[in-house]
C-alpha cells in the first residue's frame, strides 16, 4: 500500500508574498523559541482539542438543570466552531509547517494547516465565558466560589490567559504559521 500525500493548491498570485512573509515570521518565532519553551505547552494542546472541550462542555449540560442552558450555546458554538474551521481547511488545504514532520503526541484530524482550530476554538471558549458571566452574573460567580475556591476575576483572567498562551503556542511548536492563528 502507498501512502496518502495530500497535494495542496499553489496560492493565488498575489498571494505568494504574503505567505512568504507569514512562512518566515513563523519560522523565526519557532526556531527562536524552541530550545525555551516549557514542556507544559503540550499539555495545552490536549486542553484545546476538540475530543477534550466537547467531552467537557457536554458534562456541563448533563450535570445540573441550570448550567443546561448555559451549555447548550458552548456545545453549539464548539460544533459550528469544528464545521466552520473543517470547511475552511478544506477549501484552502494550506499545508502545515515543514519543519515540524512530527508534530504532535497528540492525534491531529487533518494534515491542513489554516486556520488553526485550536486557537479559534481556545478564543471561543474564552469569549463564550466572558459573555455568560456578563450575562449570568450570579449564576457563573456562584459555581467559581462554591468548586473552584478562586476570586472570579482570577479565573476569568486564568482563562483569557490560557487561550493567549494556547494560541500563541501553536505558533512556537510549529504546528501552525502565525498567519493561521491570526485568522
Amino acid at each position: 500500500m502507498g501512502s496518502t500525500k495530500t497535494t495542496t493548491p499553489s496560492p493565488p498570485h498575489l498571494l505568494k508574498p504574503l505567505i512568504t512573509i507569514d512562512a518566515s515570521i513563523s519560522l523565526f518565532l519557532h526556531t527562536l523559541f524552541k530550545p525555551i519553551l516549557p514542556t507544559f505547552l503540550f499539555l495545552l494542546e490536549y486542553s484545546a482539542d476538540f475530543c477534550f472541550s466537547f467531552p467537557v462542555s457536554l458534562s456541563f449540560f448533563l450535570v445540573s438543570p441550570s448550567f443546561s442552558s448555559l451549555a447548550i450555546p458552548l456545545l453549539l458554538g464548539l460544533l459550528l466552531d469544528l464545521a466552520l474551521i473543517g470547511l475552511i481547511k478544506l477549501t484552502f488545504r494550506r499545508a502545515r509547517p515543514h519543519y515540524n514532520p512530527n508534530m504532535s503526541p497528540a492525534a491531529h484530524a487533518d494534515n491542513f494547516s489554516f486556520p488553526s482550530g485550536h486557537a479559534s476554538r481556545v478564543l471561543f471558549l474564552a469569549t463564550l465565558l466572558y459573555l455568560i458571566v456578563q450575562h449570568n452574573e450570579d449564576l457563573v460567580l456562584d459555581f467559581i466560589q462554591r468548586w473552584i475556591k478562586f476570586e472570579p476575576r482570577f479565573v476569568m483572567s486564568g482563562v483569557w490567559v490560557w487561550a493567549v498562551v494556547t494560541a500563541t503556542s501553536r505558533v512556537l511548536l510549529g504546528r501552525h504559521f502565525f498567519f493561521d492563528v491570526l485568522a
